[in-house]
């Protein structure tokens, strides 16, 4: 009866161990795994600036313009042509945003002028910029996350085709003035001119020109007042936007 207590004990124990080194092989696997993650969250945060565009850096070379002091940042979603992309000075440009110019990679366009943003703009995250002939972003031009800009659109005519296998409809300028802001979702079409300092409201649809320091939401987008509380003001050769 002795031998036999003495083993049910040596079992017991046994299993007591087995089972502790168990639970220490989980606990040991669980902090492993929470480095690893910590580590991957502090690389990817890390990565938002150490791996974005700036001047000096062999991708900024690729631009037709990259200028001191601006940022696109890490991670963007497509960015391909940028020998036909100009960016001024001290702006930054949020990331997961596409910027393009022309349908594919390695296109040949027109000239090396077909997307322009200005100094001191903002673009916020996850935006589009796709210019296949002319957008041109103005000085201190600040948008939400999401906004959607081009100059180009779909072809409708052909009942039979689907719209999405329809030749492009022509190409048509797009032009955003300086000093103006466009909200979260915004969307311009092409052909549009935004005047300076025009406030867009957000999920709004530009699809007509909007005048100086209008303020202008809906879909599509509608002037619902001023800036200041009037009339758009004169410039010296009269209004710079349709009015």
């Amino acid at each position: 009866m002795a031998t036999s207590g003495l083993a049910s004990a040596a079992v017991s124990e046994r299993r007591g161990r087995l089972r502790s080194t168990r639970h220490l092989g989980r606990e040991l696997r669980l902090w492993a795994r929470r480095r690893l993650v910590d580590e991957l969250h502090d690389r990817w945060d890390g990565l938002g600036v150490t791996a974005s565009v700036h001047a000096g850096t062999r991708r900024a070379a690729r631009f037709a313009a990259f200028g001191d002091g601006s940022l696109l940042c890490f991670p963007w979603t497509a960015l391909y042509n940028e020998g036909a992309i100009r960016i001024g000075t001290g702006t930054m440009i949020g990331p997961f945003v596409s910027l393009s110019a022309g349908m594919i990679p390695g296109q040949a366009l027109l000239s090396d002028d077909v997307v322009r943003i200005g100094d001191r703009c903002l673009i916020g995250r996850g935006s589009s910029i796709v210019g296949h002939f002319s957008i041109d972003i103005g000085d201190d031009v600040y948008t939400g996350p999401n906004v959607y800009i081009t100059d180009q659109n779909h072809g409708l005519d052909d009942l039979a085709m689907p719209i999405g296998r329809q030749w492009p409809a022509p190409e048509r300028a797009v032009r955003i003035g300086a000093g103006s802001w466009l909200g979260t979702g915004a969307v311009v079409l092409p052909g549009v001119s935004i005047g300076r300092g025009v406030a867009v409201g957000a999920g709004s649809i530009v699809t007509a020109d909007l005048p100086d320091f209008a303020i202008a939401v809906g879909a599509p987008a509608r002037v619902v007042r001023y800036r200041g509380g009037g009339a758009p003001p004169q410039g010296r050769d009269g209004p710079t936007a349709a009015s």
